[in-house]
């Protein structure tokens, strides 16, 4: 009995759209880390990309539940000595709730090249509408 391995040039990719509207963020970016891994697939490898494409809508209307809104900082570093900057999850998302859910999605992917690659396939927009239509997107229930 062999292990079955996915080749790069059988993978079939698909694109799938999750509306956050009014979902934990953490819930709506564990399913879009799930999709750009490929892990609902059967024929997952963990060393190929398997995954599919995920267009996040809707990306200032995620919510955090409990105290997270107030309690949880985003940092981020200028690299000159005294340039840690902070900033609670309510400012960011009222700036900039793309970044907000692009990060959530993209800790949640292997640290590494292959991860790195996962990462390219997300696209987060602000609103309902996204340029994508082209690719017919199906809606993912979750």
């Amino acid at each position: 009995m062999n292990t079955f391995m996915a080749k790069p040039a059988e993978i079939e990719k698909k694109w799938y759209v999750i509306d956050a509207a009014g979902r934990p963020l953490g819930r709506t970016a564990t399913e879009a880390a799930r999709l750009l891994r490929g892990k609902h697939k059967p024929i997952f490898t963990p060393h190929v990309d398997t995954g599919d494409f995920v267009i996040i809508i809707n990306a200032e209307q995620a919510i955090l539940t409990g105290n997270k809104l107030l309690a949880k900082k985003y940092y981020r570093h200028s690299g000159y000595p005294g340039g840690l900057k902070e900033m609670n999850y309510k400012d960011l998302m009222a700036k900039k709730p793309i970044l907000a859910v692009e990060k959530a999605v993209k800790g949640m992917l292997p640290h590494n090249r292959l991860g790195r690659a996962q990462g390219k396939k997300l696209k987060v927009y602000v609103g309902a509408e996204h340029p994508h239509a082209a690719q017919k997107p199906e809606v993912w229930e979750f």
